[in-house]
């Protein structure tokens, strides 16, 4: 979220008068600039403006003076392209304070005049349907039927605390929803868990073995979570494969090739596209839900049983 709510504010106008004054002092100098006639779209190669017209000057002005931004923040505006809807542009805002960046998008008429902040939502087209086609289905761990009317997909890591929450949500939940296929995906936040890779390649070893040798390894990393250090976990990971049925050796071998490796990073690929950027994060047919909410799921789950295909 940008520096001084950018993205709580729903719409607001360009036109000072019409706008509250930001809580702290505006930075002298920091007034809007004048009004600018933004430059044609038919005029600029594929309905972008170039990074010089004066409308992203006046844009960036008036942030500026909306947030308090002060020299001190460094802010990069556009390519301002064609929105879907006409007479708007759609306008990326990349803003650096301190080593943070912080992305977002604004709208803004083409005469300069108004700007908003928000979704632009086509009422024909399903809102989750973008989703659906970037989550592929097939080849990972799964309960349930596979023609199943809902799908819940989850981006997890083991070494996760609020993972190991859903974890023993989802072992209430599954049985609840029998006709629901649950699928997992791996996303190790390596950034901040060091044997969360390494798990997950383990995990996903045991799935190539068999998908029962990967549900009981899955159990036995979520139950002893906080026994698991980055010092222990070969051995930890090598006793839970064992007991699921797989040889010390063979865990070993399919841990140091490629392919279990490769397996996770196409997760992790997918949920980026996807937007994912914590654990866990759900896709119930597509709509996304961060966290560990039970009744959100349980509710989300039902509703989407009863709709009409």
């Amino acid at each position: 979220m940008f520096r001084r709510a950018l993205f709580l504010v729903l719409a607001f106008t360009l036109s000072s008068s019409a706008q509250t004054k930001p809580a702290r002092t505006k930075p002298a100098g920091a007034n809007p600039a004048p009004p600018a006639t933004a430059s044609p779209a038919a005029a600029v190669p594929n309905n972008a403006l170039p990074s010089n017209d004066p409308l992203l000057a006046k844009v960036e002005a008036y942030l500026r003076v909306l947030f308090a931004w002060g020299p001190d923040y460094q802010i990069k505006l556009g390519p301002a392209t064609q929105a879907q809807i006409s007479g708007l542009y759609k306008i990326p805002v990349q803003v650096m304070h301190q080593g943070h960046p912080e992305t977002g998008t604004v709208y803004v008429t083409k005469d300069g005049r108004y700007m908003f902040r928000g979704e632009i939502r086509d009422l024909a087209a399903d809102p989750f349907a973008a989703n659906r086609a970037k989550l592929n289905l097939s080849g990972s761990p799964s309960i349930g039927p596979a023609d199943a009317k809902v799908t819940v997909v989850e981006f997890s890591d083991f070494e996760c605390p609020h993972c190991q929450e859903m974890y023993s949500i989802l072992k209430v939940v599954e049985p609840e929803f029998p006709q629901v296929r649950f699928v997992f995906k791996n996303f190790p936040l390596t950034e901040i868990h060091p044997w969360a890779m390494t798990a997950a390649i383990a995990a996903r070893c045991a799935f190539q073995s068999s998908p029962d040798a990967f549900w009981k390894v899955n159990n036995q990393l979520f139950d002893n979570q906080e026994t698991i250090t980055a010092d222990n976990v070969w051995d930890e990971l090598t006793s839970f494969a064992t007991a699921a049925g797989l040889s010390s050796d063979a865990l070993h071998a399919c841990m140091a090739a490629p392919e279990a490796k490769a397996k996770v990073e196409a997760d992790l690929a997918e949920g980026k596209a996807l937007g994912v950027e914590s654990t866990p994060t759900l896709f119930i047919n597509g709509r996304p839900m961060v966290g560990g909410d039970r009744q959100a799921l349980e509710e989300t789950i039902r509703f989407d049983l009863s709709r009409t295909p």
